[in-house]
């Protein structure tokens, strides 16, 4: 049978030597190869080209591989098989469920297969497991863990123009640890259960300093409850096998793949072990066209894969892990040559037999902190889970003094939508990103259908000092707004700086309007912008200058006492004069009113900024002055 290969290079090569193998058997000619550079082959004769009909057509190649970059699938494929050639497509078979459907598309239109190449499916193992999960052997199945840990050296993330990048030149690659290299521990998960996919968590984390994830995890719950968690990283010291954990209420069972074993553990304590035969994915494709053999991996059964890398594809950009969580390896010029994750390996276990997410194992890089001299002083939680009635938003809390007085409040019996220290709006072009009840005129204070959410996008910067973080405003009705936000956290003498920007884009084309409860009637409750909650526990609470509430001062600060009785104070100074907004006796909390008494419009770009000093103690209005004017130059 005559056989194209397109794409020689890479993981091309390992194409390359089982066509030698089976041209040895007499099985395959090796008619033809596609690639943009030129291929030395040291069996057959193969003609060379990189125009792949062309190179079908001429050869008359019954069978094309396709083992090139991600985003090259689809076309590829679909040019194949138009040229009227079975295909062999390398995983992931696309980059996204459009592309899934194009060469699905094709497959219907000519007759003609695809084989997807997730050699894991090819394990005899696959059917006995899921005949021993139907025949109840390990009892109820609640759910499937997988781990992988590989360790990949910096040099593995520059091979190619696309590696490690989620997209090349504006077209999406998705070349991440869970679409890629541990794609199969995905795949292999999936072809065990049935039914449609209900959900899908994703959460993806970068070492290196690439687009996409070298550690990540994802959680699939299935339609009929059953839940598959895969947590892998390419930043381990050393391989280990992959495998998948099948968890039962008698039992349970663990594949590795990579290696065909299946280890069964009943409630007994009898154990079985047994390795199983693999077939070839293209010997496979090869008797579906001589005999009508079913194949192992048609397209079709890798849709639930597509739509899981899908999920990754649109799930925000990795979180940078940052080097203190590291270990860095370089060389004797000082190129970084590998970075490690000190117990990954443990953790991506973990995941397997409790079925968590890395975020809800308690690891530190899963979480944003801001540090000054090497105390942390604020965390910063940037996927938020609350309800629509809050808003849901990005906030810092807990934020303390340098002393380790908290200073800041969640979710407030009184206001439970209150988060912190963050941005909130009351309405922005007719949507609440404030929370709770929305003003209406003559009317007052109504639960609407009409939160919007802030949801994160990427950090383009993060470090032990700060971020920069873009942010999408949607409201109801679709985007509203988009955001770039910037934190920083800077010493000052016995306290600290919390500096915090943000800049609002309009997205809308046309004004957008910021309004307030204040706007439709009720006087004085303009708040909507940036926005402190204190906490409510604390007493003997007092704000400076005088009379602060509307004012539109440089500054105000707040002081209080715990219950323990250690007092703190914040030093609010702002760069533009909007109203202060200020709660004392009903609650502490010190925000912007960016519309006090009137709609504010914003044409294409409002941008604030507000730098608060965190204080440990009690300051009076002279020692409050002279930190803000310190503080004044700074916003110029």
């Amino acid at each position: 049978m005559k056989v194209v290969l397109a794409g020689a290079h890479g993981h091309g090569r390992h194409h390359l030597g089982n066509l030698r193998r089976l041209a040895n058997l007499g099985v395959i000619e090796l008619a033809g190869i596609c690639d943009v550079r030129p291929v030395e082959v040291e069996f057959g004769s193969p003609s060379q080209s990189p125009d792949l009909r062309e190179l079908i057509e001429k050869t008359g190649a019954e069978i094309t591989i396709i083992c090139t970059p991600i985003h090259t699938h689809a076309d590829l494929a679909v040019t194949a098989l138009h040229a009227g050639s079975h295909v062999l497509l390398e995983k992931p078979p696309a980059p996204s469920p459009e592309e899934h459907r194009r060469i699905a598309a094709a497959v219907a239109e000519t007759g003609l297969a695809c084989q997807v190449g997730f050699q894991s499916l090819g394990s005899a193992a696959i059917p006995a497991l899921r005949e021993l999960i139907a025949s109840g052997a390990i009892g109820r199945v609640r759910g499937i863990g997988g781990a992988g840990s590989w360790e990949r050296p910096s040099s593995y993330f520059t091979r190619s123009a696309w590696s490690g990048r989620r997209r090349l030149d504006g077209v999406d690659v998705v070349d991440g640890a869970l679409t890629n290299p541990f794609a199969h521990a995905v795949a292999t998960a999936l072809a065990l259960v049935d039914g449609p996919i209900a959900e899908i968590e994703t959460e993806l984390y970068r070492a290196h300093p690439i687009e996409a994830d070298d550690t990540s995890c994802v959680r699939i719950r299935m339609d009929d409850g059953l839940v598959i968690t895969i947590a892998v990283t390419l930043c381990a010291p050393e391989r280990d096998e992959p495998y998948l954990v099948v968890h039962g209420d008698a039992g349970r069972a663990t594949f590795v793949y990579t290696q065909d074993r299946l280890r069964v553990e009943h409630a007994d304590g009898s154990v079985e072990t047994t390795v199983h035969s693999r077939t070839g994915l293209l010997e496979n494709l090869i008797a579906h066209v001589r005999e009508g053999a079913g194949l192992l991996v048609p397209l079709s059964r890798t849709e639930s894969f597509t739509r899981v890398l899908d999920a990754v594809r649109l799930a925000p950009e990795p979180l940078p892990i940052p080097e203190r969580h590291q270990i860095v390896e370089k060389d004797d010029s000082g190129e970084v040559t590998h970075r490690f994750l000190p117990g990954v390996a443990g953790l991506t276990a973990r995941s397997a037999q409790e079925l968590a997410l890395y975020s809800e194992l308690d690891v530190p890089w899963t979480r944003v902190e801001l540090q000054v001299a090497g105390q942390a002083v604020a965390s910063y939680e940037w996927r938020p889970d609350l309800p629509v009635t809050d808003s849901p938003r990005p906030y810092l809390h807990p934020v303390r003094t340098l002393g380790g007085v908290e200073v800041t409040e969640f979710r407030p019996e009184d206001h439970v939508h209150h988060l912190g220290v963050g941005v909130a709006i009351a309405d922005l072009g007719g949507a609440n990103f404030w929370g709770g009840r929305t003003y209406v005129k003559d009317q007052g204070p109504t639960w609407l259908d009409d939160h919007g959410t802030q949801r994160h996008l990427a950090f383009s910067r993060l470090s032990d000092d700060g971020f920069v973080e873009h942010l999408e405003w949607v409201g109801p009705r679709g985007s509203v707004a988009r955001e770039e936000r910037t934190v920083a956290a800077r010493p000052y003498g016995e306290a600290w700086l919390l500096d915090f920007t943000f800049s609002l884009t309009n997205l809308t084309g046309a004004p957008l309007e910021i309004q307030s409860s204040a706007t439709k009637g009720r006087a004085g409750a303009g708040y909507g912008g940036f926005f402190w909650r204190a906490p409510g526990t604390s007493t003997a609470r007092t704000t400076l200058p005088g009379d602060t509430h509307g004012s539109r001062g440089p500054w105000i600060a707040m002081s209080g006492s715990t219950p323990g009785g250690r007092e703190w104070t914040l030093v609010f100074v702002q760069a533009a004069d909007d109203p202060w907004f200020v709660r004392v006796e009903e609650y502490p909390g010190v925000g912007q009113a960016l519309a006090w008494d009137r709609p504010l419009v914003v044409e294409s770009t409002l941008t604030r900024r507000v730098v608060t000093a965190v204080v440990d103690g009690r300051l009076d209005g002279a020692a409050a002055a002279a930190l803000a004017a310190n503080v004044t130059p700074t916003l110029q």
